[in-house]
């Protein structure tokens, strides 16, 4: 229907906040339940009929939540004014319309004959829709039955026509609001697996396509609406975001644990909800296009696998599967062919599989094991293939592990999926990797499971690694690669932490990597995993500048593992070390400086650039031949580039000493001081060949590594290098200080001094 929310006369926005108003004038109770939105559909029918009086020829139709009698405490009144062309419509329409409104409430309205609002929904599949809901609240019986019968009736007739077009819309309707399963803050009608999906469900079985509605979704389904309900009684108006500060209030209100208790119901409950509405998609479109038929004129079976058989467009059992014993391989190899072939599997299979299937013995078979690597190194037809089984049972009888995993929210902005969702999208990411390691199944494996500790007390990296052990002498593998796999598990964080957070150029560096990874052969499955990992997690957590100090980290400790000889450190930029001081160089995204020898350089540097809004990721500064270098590696804070002729200028004029350009680094400083959780600081006492380690953990802000740096040099200490990692809203920031390491009163007098200047 077209939406057309108004103010009325005495200023009421009608966006359902005016409690007291619904109260006292509808009377609409609040309450959380199929019962409850019952009764307020109710309420809200006795209201509504009170403002239409006895005519021939007019009835006030009642669609969406209404219509279903599913009222949402601060849902929207859908409402048709439906008339056979009787006089004075308009002025009858404004008699029930502003009653509405002077209630406070949220109205999408419209008013039209029989013969209009077919035409509409014939042109609109939205409004075709929505009236499949259409309910008569009052007025001409008969009016309200030629609507709703015709309505329905042309849906019958078209609805396989219609869907393609609406496929369309509800895909990109999906691309704007994402996949309520995996988010933290979905919104519980328009992401896919939400209430709106439901809504087209209830649309596909209208029209005999296929049974969509069945019990599984139906009970997903309620606990939505219910979900839904006690947000809005939580908030206290109309909301659909399941925002983080709600979420424990909810939880509350449905008698959940907590929180995460309550994303993974709701996460159950919008895989359902989306399984079915793919399978139901798939049915309208065999319907629609037919399947190729053979001599017999039923469709082709196409062998695709062993014991396994394309039927209609989807995956099946051969006949001598289902007849004989069944091995307990089977769900694995049928999975193994879903994915490889990007077919879906047929609703009845994964239920024989289900229920026939016999479990796996320990360790597994090697045809098991084959089709565990042929499914995660099946690129993208991982995981939608994981995702059917798993909706099963499947995936619980071939990792019992799976179940602690299953929807477990990561509670970090720059992860985009739950732990499960990203162990199958890390290996599906692993696969483009293959080619490059000596080993992609173990690559594989590793991936699926280098987060497995996670949900768990400690650090997630070593909790795992017993977990993924017993995993991998589960299926199979010899102890060596057992062994391995731990390996994967409890450094698949070491190369970016180091490559982000420590000296590439420093042997020590180089030095306790390579003793950690032992030989070139995980190194390789370390960096692939890396690359893989990241990619699962989110555009934030990579970028450009981190992959090539990986990459940069990677080639030195090789060097290392080959020859025994670790590499000398790279030799400074030959141009600053020529021509008149001061000397400037940018280049893309370096930033070089050359000075006379004096304290402090760093921190001018670094005050500059948080001038023109530049982050620093990485600084390192020397002396040759007495010379002071600072070199930065640099990005735009907010993704402007700064203008190179006033930043070279700034350059220029502050590393030769201009008091006017440190006061006005000074004054922008102090002005973009952050608030956040308390800082830290960490020492590391052998990292380092020449230097002690002093790393700080606190809240991003921008001019936070001039900040330090000038707290460190009127404290006396001399920066080296320095390491700037981002961590979502959180930085973990490594100086490197040049001497021996300090006594107990010199490391408090340099911590307070750095905590001070956060």
């Amino acid at each position: 229907m077209t939406s057309l929310i108004k103010k009325n006369a005495s200023g009421h926005a009608g966006d359902g906040d005016a409690n007291l108003l619904i109260n006292e004038v509808v009377g609409v109770p609040g309450g959380i339940g199929e019962a409850a939105r019952r009764a307020r559909a109710a309420a809200y029918d006795e209201f509504l009929r009170g403002l239409l009086p006895a005519r021939d020829g007019v009835a006030l139709i009642a669609v969406g939540g209404l219509g279903r009698r599913q009222c949402a405490p601060y849902g929207d009144l859908d409402l048709v004014l439906l008339h056979a062309g009787v006089p004075g419509t308009d002025e009858l329409a404004a008699s029930v319309w502003y009653p509405i409104w002077d209630a406070g409430l949220r109205l999408d309205h419209s008013v039209r004959t029989v013969s209009e609002a077919l035409s509409v929904a014939q042109d609109d599949v939205k409004v075709a829709l929505g009236l499949l809901d259409a309910r008569l609240v009052v007025g001409d019986q008969a009016l309200a039955d030629a609507l709703i019968r015709t309505a329905a009736d042309h849906w019958r007739r078209t609805a396989v026509r219609q869907l393609p077009g609406l496929r369309e819309v509800t895909v990109a309707r999906w691309q704007a609001h994402g996949e309520l399963a995996f988010l933290l803050e979905g919104d519980l009608k328009e992401a896919a697996g939400g209430l709106r999906d439901v809504g087209l469900l209830r649309a596909i079985s209208a029209a005999g396509i296929t049974d969509a509605l069945r019990p599984a979704v139906r009970a997903a389904h309620l606990r939505l609406l219910d979900t839904r309900d006690a947000l809005h009684q939580q908030v206290g108006r109309r909301v659909d975001r399941l925002v983080a500060q709600e979420r424990e209030g909810v939880a509350a209100l449905l008698a959940v644990e907590d929180g995460d208790a309550l994303l993974r119901r709701v996460a159950g409950d919008a895989r359902t909800v989306s399984h079915a509405l793919d399978d139901a998609f798939r049915a309208a479109d065999r319907l629609r296009s037919g399947r190729s038929r053979g001599g017999n004129g039923g469709p082709v079976r196409r062998p695709v696998a062993r014991d396994v058989v394309e039927h209609d467009g989807e995956l099946v059992l051969a006949r001598t599967a289902i007849g004989a014993r069944p091995d307990p391989s089977l769900s694995l190899r049928v999975a193994a062919a879903a994915a490889t072939t990007r077919l879906p599997i047929a609703r009845a299979t994964c239920e024989w599989l289900a229920a026939y299937c016999p479990p796996l013995p320990a360790p597994w078979p090697a045809e098991a094991r084959a089709a565990l690597t042929t499914l995660l190194g099946a690129g993208p037809g991982l995981v939608p293939a994981w995702e059917t089984c798993d909706r099963y049972g499947l995936v619980d009888g071939w990792l019992p592990e799976w179940t602690r995993l299953r929807s477990l929210p990561q509670h970090n902005p720059v992860h985009r999926y739950t732990l499960d969702r990203h162990l199958v999208q890390a290996a599906h990411e692993a696969s483009r990797h293959a080619r490059e390691v000596d080993r992609p199944d173990l690559l594989l494996l590793g991936a699926l499971l280098h987060d497995i500790g996670k949900g768990l007390p400690g650090d997630h990296s070593t909790v795992g690694v017993p977990l993924a052990e017993t995993v991998a002498t589960r299926v199979g593998l010899p102890a060596p690669e057992v062994e391995l796999i731990g390996t994967l598990v409890r450094l698949h964080l070491l190369l970016p932490d180091v490559a982000t957070r420590r000296d590439l150029a420093d042997p020590v560096t180089i030095a306790s990597v390579a003793e950690a990874v032992g030989d070139t052969g995980t190194l390789d499955l370390l960096h692939a995993l890396v690359r893989a990992d990241a990619a699962a997690t989110g555009p934030a957590a990579w970028s450009d500048w981190k992959g090539r100090l990986v990459a940069e980290l990677v080639a030195r400790v090789r060097t290392a593992l080959d020859t025994g000889v670790l590499p000398e450190p790279p030799a400074p930029d030959p141009a600053l070390l020529a021509g008149p001081l001061p000397v400037v160089h940018l280049t893309g995204d370096r930033v070089a400086v050359a000075a006379a020898d004096r304290r402090g350089l760093l921190a001018t540097v670094a005050g500059c650039l948080a001038l023109h809004r530049l982050e620093v990721l990485s600084a390192d500064a020397s002396v040759v031949d007495g010379r002071a270098l600072v070199e930065c590696r640099v990005q735009p804070r907010y993704g402007l580039p700064a203008d190179p002729v006033p930043l070279r200028a700034d350059l220029r004029r502050a590393v030769a000493g201009d008091v006017s350009v440190t006061q006005r680094l000074r004054g922008r400083a102090l002005a973009a001081r952050g608030s956040g959780a308390a800082p830290r600081v960490v020492w590391h006492r052998e990292a380092a060949t020449d230097a002690v380690l002093l790393e700080l953990r606190a809240a991003d802000a921008a001019g936070l590594l001039y900040r330090v740096a000038c707290a460190l040099d009127e404290a006396g200490a001399l920066v080296r290098a320095a390491r700037i990692s981002t961590l979502g809203a959180d930085v973990v920031d490594s100086f490197y200080l040049v001497g021996g390491w300090p006594d107990d009163a010199t490391r408090a007098r340099l911590e307070a001094a750095v905590l001070a200047a956060v």
